[in-house]
């Protein structure tokens, strides 16, 4: 597969920005890399691709960040696309919130909405997905209040503990990936 990111900013080969990323070539090829080992791994593991897509698909929405939204929510199937949508829809918010523990970072602290996927959602969705959906809004938008309990919730949903880390990973991968397409866009607009 070509190399996603250059697809999501629409590097040609051979352009300024083509000459720009091949600077960090290393950091190129693993990013690369990591998307083939989240989305296309030779051992799936018990997280299928259609649950993987739809989580991506989430996360990119989330951040809103148009080129890589697209390319994400054509990814899962059209009736699991469309409840995907719908909960992100739902879902948006402005954030970082949640609160440091006490001392000099508590004056950072920033109290926000909790999400919860809709009925019609987790009808649509499934427990599963209801629970990594819950799971990766906080990792996007409550990221200090990271704990126990909401890993216990994907616990308690079916996911295992590898399942777990590897939707982490996922959540993770997409801030990193939606990142980077942001700013080489904004970089190549100014080329």
């Amino acid at each position: 597969m070509t190399d996603v990111i250059d697809t999501l900013v629409g590097i040609a080969p051979g352009s300024k920005l083509d000459a720009i990323r091949a600077q960090r070539s290393e950091a190129r090829k693993h990013a690369q890399a990591s998307y083939a080992s989240l989305f296309e791994p030779k051992d799936q593991g018990s997280v299928t691709a259609d649950e993987r897509h739809a989580i991506a698909a989430f996360v990119a929405g989330l951040h809103g960040e148009p080129k890589t939204s697209a390319f994400y929510a054509a990814k899962p199937p059209a009736a699991l696309g469309a409840a995907v949508a719908a909960e992100v829809a739902a879902a948006r918010s402005k954030g970082p919130y949640g609160h440091f523990p006490k001392g000099p970072l508590s004056s950072e602290d920033a109290p926000g909405p909790t999400w919860k996927v809709s009925e019609a959602g987790r009808k649509a969705l499934g427990a599963r997905l209801s629970a990594a959906f819950e799971h990766t809004h906080m990792l996007v938008f409550h990221p200090r209040d990271a704990s126990a309990p909401s890993l216990q919730a994907l616990l308690d949903a079916g996911w295992s503990t590898t399942d777990v880390v590897t939707v982490s990973q996922l959540v993770s991968f997409l801030a990193y990936q939606i990142r980077v397409v942001a700013g080489l866009s904004t970089l190549a607009s100014t080329l």
